[in-house]
């Protein structure tokens, strides 16, 4: 007999199990999840507990969804059935029962960033409501598609997040970014984070902030020239060895000339789904 509940604090050994055993099979490649994981998404991306549920098949975890939450919204970061219990509506419960929560406490917008080739996922946000608002792209850096151009009266420096934050840099409401890139998530991983920057007497007028796996977390032009400042500095992180990747680019983001220009290509994509919490 099937079974649901929301989680606690002190659940996080039976989501590391669930997510284990219910998302591991969708995605052989990934490294297993521990605690230690599992408590940096915690601090990383807020995820909470009481937005997480497990699904049962008696004692055995069958389903997980994973949330996470802020002002603006809920994050469905994860959510998975074990193969062998699909089409069985476990998914379908998991999500109407958050969204009956949410309609009551808030917030209620939910969100989910769900990688496309996560077939039986699409499938379940569609067939639930879920409207898909935007197609966010992966990318990675060409091995030759950078090169170093000359930059006259101006300094290569180092950033960190605090020095952009101070600067009004990063956080602009007019900039959809994925929640991983937002500026929540930024501040929470300051410490992990490293950046270069071109600035000039006056201002900062590109930046590169980057982890140390060359995970690329924000890149900005602040004038127009055509990509000379960023072309600059990515290959400055070339040389030092960084194979560059830039995830879950909106649209509206970043221009697909741009990040051309700049020698990213496309590898893979997350379709962006949202919906409003119902408590029917």
């Amino acid at each position: 007999m099937s079974s649901y509940r929301f989680c606690r604090t002190d659940d996080i050994g039976l989501l590391v199990d669930a997510l284990n055993r219910c998302w591991a099979p969708h995605f052989p490649d990934e490294p297993p999840m521990t605690a230690a994981v599992f408590k940096r998404s915690i601090r990383d991306l807020q995820v909470w507990c009481s937005s997480c549920m497990v699904a049962f098949s008696g004692s055995d975890p069958i389903g997980v969804l994973i949330g996470a939450k802020r002002p603006s919204g809920t994050l469905i970061h994860k959510i998975a059935v074990h193969p062998d219990h699909r089409r069985q509506g476990h998914g379908r419960h998991l999500l109407t029962s958050l969204s009956s929560k949410l309609a009551i406490l808030g917030p209620p917008r939910m969100v989910a960033e769900v990688p496309e080739s996560f077939a039986p996922a699409c499938e379940l946000f569609s067939a639930s409501g879920y409207v898909q608002e935007a197609l966010l792209t992966d990318y990675v850096l060409d091995s030759d598609g950078t090169h170093l151009p000359t930059l006259e009266g101006f300094f290569t420096i180092p950033v960190t997040v605090d020095d952009l934050a101070a600067n009004g840099l990063i956080g602009e409401a007019d900039r959809p970014v994925c929640w991983e890139r937002s500026v929540e998530t930024l501040t929470a991983r300051k410490g992990e984070i490293a950046g270069l920057a071109v600035a000039s007497d006056e201002s900062i007028e590109a930046y590169v902030l980057h982890a140390a796996d060359g995970e690329v977390v924000s890149l900005r032009g602040v004038i127009d020239d055509g990509g000379t400042r960023l072309q600059h500095l990515l290959a400055r992180l070339r040389a030092r060895g960084l194979a560059l990747r830039l995830p879950k680019v909106h649209p509206a983001e970043l221009s697909t000339s741009l990040l051309e220009t700049l020698g990213f290509r496309p590898t893979g994509a997350h379709r962006l789904y949202t919906a409003k919490a119902r408590s029917d």
